[in-house]
């Protein structure tokens, strides 16, 4: 796809908060520090547009992007081991639980998982929400690029196995890095717009 305009539109805590013209929503989800802003910046070709750090739980409110005036990412905050205080993560959870559950516009969520680590127990209880919620998932193997060429397949198939996934299940290796599977990510989000 040709990413003719990208902008930042707003943060949201609550859904009162949340787009209201009902334009396609396509989120992006994963454990603090998986790259979501960093494959965001990528897909959409331009730096620093979704705010990235090297700090885990930068991303702390959902955030709307809106692609081609025709549709929005949606930039999720990241759980795990994010050094926020507690009552701030459970907000987060009940916030990205009630997003995901009802959210009406929500056509695709992008599951990261970093391709160097099999899934963590959080990664399974956000499959499991998605998979409550009904809503379309894919899943995508982030950073390939840190693995050498021999690790990948094996990398691939660690997250099917340890996620009972069916062979034919699509799991997406990408690299915000290099830009490898950015072209197939884009095919998969198109088809969902």
């Amino acid at each position: 796809m040709k990413v003719t305009s990208a902008e930042f539109i707003k943060s949201a805590l609550l859904p009162k908060d949340f787009p209201r013209d009902g334009r396609p929503e396509l989120a992006f989800a994963g454990r603090s520090n998986v790259g979501k802003s960093t494959l965001l910046n990528k897909l959409l070709n331009r730096r620093g547009l979704a705010k990235t750090s090297k700090t885990p739980g930068k991303t702390r409110t959902i955030n709307f992007f809106s692609v081609n005036e025709r549709f929005y990412f949606v930039d999720l905050p990241g759980y795990g081991f994010a050094k926020v205080p507690k009552d701030l993560k459970a907000t987060w959870g009940d916030m990205i639980t009630a997003y995901l559950k009802e959210r009406e516009p929500l056509r695709l969520v992008a599951h990261l998982i970093d391709a160097r680590h099999p899934p963590t127990p959080n990664d399974h209880e956000l499959l499991e929400l998605l998979d409550d919620a009904e809503v379309p998932t894919l899943l995508l193997a982030t950073k390939i690029d840190k693995l050498k060429k021999s690790q990948r397949k094996a990398s691939v198939e660690t997250i099917r196995r340890d996620f009972e996934l069916d062979e034919d299940a699509l799991i997406l290796p990408v690299s915000s890095e290099t830009g490898e599977g950015i072209k197939e990510l884009w095919q998969v989000l198109e088809e969902n717009v």
